[in-house]
C-alpha cells in the first residue's frame, strides 16, 4: 500500500477523541452516535500485538471467496457473508455431498453465485486458481490441516475457533501465517462487536467505569438435549466417512462429543468467553484449575465432559484477578455472559443485546449521571430492597445498599459473526488490520485448552509466559 493510499486512509477513519466529543454532545444514542460507533467497531487498541498482521495490497471492490465446510457452523457464517457486499462466492467444499454441499450451492445459486463444488479440498485448491480468500468452518481437528493448506495456497484465510484440537496444529497455523505472509483471522467473533469494544475501549480503559477489578465470571448453560441425527437418504458411505476421519454417521454429526476430533464444550463455549477474560483484563492468565466430568450422557457417544467449572488467577497491571467459567449441557438457566466486578462496579455482558448491564457500587462511586448525559449508559434503574424486609429482620441493613442498574446505550442487531467477517474481508482489501490474527487466537487456545489437562490432573496447572508465544513459529 502507497503511503499516499494509507494517508488517504488514516483520515476517513474516526479519531477516537472526535468520536468520543460526538458522543457527549447528544443525550441519547441516536443514528450518529451509532454509526461513529460502528465504525469505531473495527479498530483495535491493542495495536503492539496486531503490528504483525500483514496488510496486502489492493482495494479491490470484489473478493473471490471460497467455503470449507458447510454444516451448521458454515451456515452461520454463509448467512452473514450473504449480508456482506462486494464477495463473489467461486467454490464449496464439504464432504457431505448428498446434503451439506448441495443445500450450499442451491442456496449460493439463489443469490446469483454460480459456484464450484467439491469433497475433498486438495482438489480445490490444485483446481481453484483465482480465488483470493477462504473461510474455514470444518471440525477442530481438520482446522490446522486444512489452514496451512490454504495458506500456502497463496490464500488469506477466515478460520472458526478453536483455533486447533491441539497446541501442535495451532503453531503450525501461526508458522504457516508467518511463513506465507497472507492473513489468519480467528473466528472469535466478540473481538469484533460494536458493544464489546465500545465497553473494552470507552466504558473500561477510557472512563474506569469499574474502578479497580477484582474478580471475573462467565458461564454458558445449554439445556439437555438429543444427539444430533441426519437425514438416512442422505446417509453417507462408511469408505468415505473413515476417508475424512469419522467412524460412523453419528461421530460425523456429533463430533464435537469425541476426543481427538474437538475440544469438548470448554471449547466449543467457554473458548469465547476466556478469550474475553484476557482481552478485558489485558492479561493472559497465570493458572488454572479445574473439575468436570459426564455426569449426564452416556459416555460411550460423549466422551467430553458435558459439565466444566474452572478458576483462574491473572496477574493483572493492576492487580491479581481471578475468575470462574461454567459451562453446562444440561440445564440452560440464564444462558451466556460474561461478568467482571469491580470497587466500582460490575459489569456483565453477552452476544444477546438482551443482556448486559451496568451496577454501580453507591458505597464507592458516584452518580454515573455524566455517562447518562453523554449517551454511554441508560437511565438508572433504582434496584432498592423494600423497606418491610429490613423491619422484619429478612436482610441485613448493608443489603439495602443496593447497586443502580443502567443499561449499555449501544446496541447491536447485525448477525453476531458479520462485524467480524466484515473485518477479515476489509484487512483482504488492505483496507483494515485484523482484530483477532493467528497470535492473540493461538493465546485463547492456550487458555482454553489447559482447562481439560486441569480436569484429567486433578490440580492446580500453571501458565509460563512463553507458551503464549507459539514457540517454533518464530
Amino acid at each position: 500500500m502507497s503511503e499516499e493510499k494509507g494517508n488517504a486512509d488514516s483520515k476517513k477513519r474516526i479519531d477516537r477523541r472526535d468520536f468520543l466529543q460526538g458522543l457527549a454532545g447528544i443525550p441519547v444514542l441516536g443514528a450518529f452516535a451509532l454509526a461513529a460507533l460502528k465504525q469505531e467497531s473495527y479498530r483495535r487498541t491493542r495495536k503492539a500485538q496486531l503490528a504483525s498482521a500483514a496488510v496486502p495490497q489492493g482495494d479491490a471492490a470484489e473478493v473471490n471467496v471460497a467455503l470449507l465446510g458447510v454444516g451448521a457452523q458454515g451456515d452461520v457464517l454463509l448467512n452473514s457473508m450473504l449480508k456482506i457486499p462486494g464477495l463473489r462466492f467461486k467454490a464449496v467444499c464439504d464432504v457431505w455431498t448428498e446434503y451439506n454441499l448441495r443445500r450450499a450451492a442451491n442456496l449460493l445459486k439463489k443469490y446469483g453465485h454460480e459456484v464450484n463444488t467439491y469433497e475433498d479440498y486438495r482438489e480445490m485448491l490444485d483446481k481453484e486458481k483465482g480465488l483470493d480468500a477462504v473461510v474455514i468452518a470444518t471440525p477442530d481437528f481438520w482446522h490446522a490441516e486444512h489452514t496451512v493448506a490454504c495458506l500456502q495456497a497463496g490464500l488469506h484465510v477466515y478460520c472458526e475457533k478453536e483455533m486447533s484440537n491441539t497446541l501442535e496444529g495451532a503453531r503450525r497455523m501461526v508458522q504457516a501465517a508467518r511463513d506465507t505472509g497472507k492473513l489468519l483471522q480467528i473466528g472469535h467473533q466478540r473481538r469484533s462487536n460494536p458493544r464489546y469494544i465500545f465497553t473494552h475501549d470507552v466504558l473500561l480503559r477510557e472512563l474506569n467505569i469499574l474502578g479497580r477489578v477484582v474478580t471475573a465470571g462467565g458461564q454458558w448453560n445449554r439445556s439437555a438435549a438429543p444427539d444430533l441425527g441426519w437425514p438416512k437418504k442422505y446417509e453417507m458411505p462408511v469408505d468415505r466417512l473413515k476417508k475424512y476421519g469419522f467412524d460412523s454417521m453419528h461421530q460425523f454429526c456429533n463430533w464435537r462429543w469425541y476426543k481427538n476430533l474437538g475440544g469438548g464444550p470448554i471449547v466449543d463455549l467457554g473458548s469465547h468467553q476466556i478469550d474475553i477474560f484476557s482481552w478485558f483484563l489485558g492479561a493472559n492468565p497465570k493458572s488454572v484449575m479445574a473439575s468436570g466430568g459426564t455426569d449426564y450422557y452416556d459416555k460411550a457417544t460423549h466422551e467430553w465432559y458435558d459439565t466444566v467449572m474452572a478458576i483462574y488467577e491473572y496477574d493483572t497491571p493492576r492487580g491479581t484477578v481471578r475468575a470462574h467459567y461454567k459451562t453446562q449441557t444440561t440445564n440452560g438457566s440464564l444462558g451466556y455472559f460474561e461478568q467482571f466486578m469491580g470497587d466500582q462496579g460490575t459489569l456483565v455482558l453477552s452476544e444477546s443485546s438482551q443482556i448486559g448491564a451496568l451496577y454501580r457500587e453507591k458505597t464507592q462511586a458516584g452518580p454515573w449521571d455524566e455517562w447518562v448525559r453523554k449517551g454511554y449508559l441508560t437511565e438508572p434503574k433504582i434496584l432498592e430492597s423494600k423497606a418491610e424486609d429490613l423491619t422484619q429482620g429478612a436482610l441485613d441493613v448493608r443489603e439495602t445498599i443496593s447497586p443502580d442498574e443502567h443499561k449499555i446505550a449501544l446496541q447491536f442487531f447485525d448477525p453476531y459473526h458479520k462485524p467480524h467477517l466484515e473485518n477479515y474481508f476489509n484487512a483482504v482489501r488492505g483496507l483494515e488490520k485484523l482484530n483477532c490474527p493467528a497470535e492473540i487466537g493461538y493465546e485463547s487456545a492456550v487458555a482454553v485448552l489447559k482447562v481439560n489437562e486441569a480436569v484429567e490432573a486433578k490440580q492446580t496447572l500453571y501458565f509460563k509466559p512463553e507458551e503464549f508465544l507459539a514457540q517454533g513459529a518464530a
